[in-house]
């Protein structure tokens, strides 16, 4: 009776340090996957600032009276380059959106510029960024939501308190973005 006990403990004994493994492996490996899909996110927001002056200095050549509007793309240009976090990085990326809102509004004045085939190029090479700037947060978001889950459910959540795995920040768009627009007739 006591070989038949010892080895009921041994296979208890190895389940758990398995399951411990496993669960920490898996912490270990869904935090380096937020860490990697916000590394993709920085990846787009820096092709997007690389392309940036090419398009300033286009519609400066057209529109060279629109100081304002070329300082705050610089401007935020810059923030989004010195940004240290997901929340710096966010609001930067926000203040460039709506920069380059003005810069293409400021184009708009301008039918040679609109009809200037480096500008269209870059123009669309940028809207191609945000779409993949767009999908890259998306999947950042789908892989914090699976990270905090497995620090947040039991059994999981032990082992990620003892070795200290803390929730991550979801990537969140700007109140002016998620508004219900004012629709006037």
């Amino acid at each position: 009776m006591d070989i038949l006990m010892t080895i009921v403990l041994i296979v208890i004994i190895i389940f758990l340090i398995v399951t411990v493994v496993h669960l920490y492996n898996n912490l270990v490996n869904l935090r380096n996957r937020v860490k990697n899909s916000y590394s993709q996110i920085e990846v787009q927001l820096k092709r997007r600032n690389d392309l940036i002056p090419n398009l300033v200095e286009t519609v400066k050549g057209y529109a060279g009276h629109e100081k304002e509007v070329f300082e705050n793309v610089t401007k935020a240009r810059s923030n989004i380059m010195n940004a240290s976090n997901i929340d710096e990085t966010s609001a930067a990326n926000d203040q460039l959106t709506g920069a380059l809102k003005s810069l293409f509004a400021v184009a708009e004045n301008y039918p040679e510029l609109k009809a200037n085939s480096n500008f269209q190029q870059l123009q669309s090479e940028l809207t191609e960024t945000e779409d993949k700037i767009s999908y890259a947060r998306q999947f950042y978001n789908d892989v914090v939501l699976k990270y905090n889950n497995a620090c947040e459910q039991f059994p999981s959540s032990i082992f990620a308190k003892l070795f200290n795995f803390h929730e991550a920040e979801f990537f969140q768009a700007p109140e002016s973005e998620t508004a219900v627009p004012k629709v006037e007739f």
